[in-house]
């Protein structure tokens, strides 16, 4: 599912999904929500592609969450009002419906968003939801949910805690406050600061440098980090081991050594 609110554009290995309404500060309506989950899709099956780019067109905002004027229709409506917040709840859970934010989180390769401007509400859940985060440095970062009558759900209290630590996560979800770019560097919640110029640069690069090695090395590595962080040491320990023997079956672990030898640079497979 495409449309010209949100754009899908392969250069080279590189996927960049880009959010594209600026007039709206990118903001994230029903038919949006649609298109990222199928574009993440799309990006996952696709051989070629070996990282996925996330951004948000116009200069104030990378997204400044879900659309809040729908919301409020939605919850206008008496067919909609009809719906308790539990049936809410099951239906945002049923297998095949995934959030933006879970469509993000579920990607086998690696996701680097690009933050710029107002990067607030599901905006920051997709960024938490990727691998990594550039930020320029007039972005402006938070979860207000609290301030319109929710909380910050669909990973929000859960990953801004693994990310930073539960104290920033509660002072950041409990006041609702944005906080500025060089600040979110100083806590960990962003990886990279840049000027606001060279932003895209920055993440060409370094998905040009993700994408030097091996496809299913990639996507093993990642799975290792993200379910060793949750497991005791040993555990996590005995995951790392039996993934690495995985990958030493692969075709591809013999062409790393061979093209170091030959002096050449590898020809990936992803097998």
């Amino acid at each position: 599912m495409s449309n010209d609110k949100v754009l899908y554009e392969v250069t080279g290995q590189t996927a960049w999904i880009t959010l594209n309404r600026p007039e709206a500060l990118n903001a994230i309506n029903e038919e949006m929500r649609l298109s990222i989950v199928a574009m993440c899709a799309r990006a996952q099956a696709d051989r070629n592609v070996q990282v996925v780019l996330v951004r948000g067109a116009g200069e104030k905002a990378f997204t400044v969450g879900g659309d809040l004027k729908e919301r409020a229709r939605r919850n206008a409506d008496p067919a909609e009002a009809q719906a308790s917040p539990l049936e809410a709840r099951q239906a945002r859970q049923l297998p095949g419906s995934p959030s933006p934010i879970e469509a993000f989180a579920l990607l086998q390769k690696p996701a680097i968003a690009l933050l710029h401007g107002y990067t607030v509400g599901a905006g920051l859940l997709i960024a938490m939801a990727c691998d990594v985060r550039i930020a320029a440095d007039n972005a402006r970062l938070g979860v207000t949910e609290v301030r319109r009558g929710f909380m910050p759900a669909s990973g929000g209290t859960q990953r801004l805690a693994r990310i930073v630590g539960p104290a920033k996560a509660l002072e950041i979800c409990l006041s609702g406050e944005l906080i500025d770019a060089r600040e979110a560097y100083r806590i960990g919640l962003v990886n990279k600061l840049v000027a606001v110029d060279e932003l895209t640069q920055a993440g060409e690069e370094m998905a040009a440098s993700f994408a030097k090695g091996a496809p299913l090395a990639l996507r093993y590595v990642k799975e290792s980090v993200h379910k060793g962080i949750d497991l005791p040491l040993d555990q996590a320990l005995r995951l790392e081991s039996d993934l690495a023997a995985f990958v030493l079956t692969t075709d591809d672990s013999q062409e790393g050594p061979r093209a170091f030898v030959e002096k050449r640079p590898p020809v990936w497979q992803g097998r």
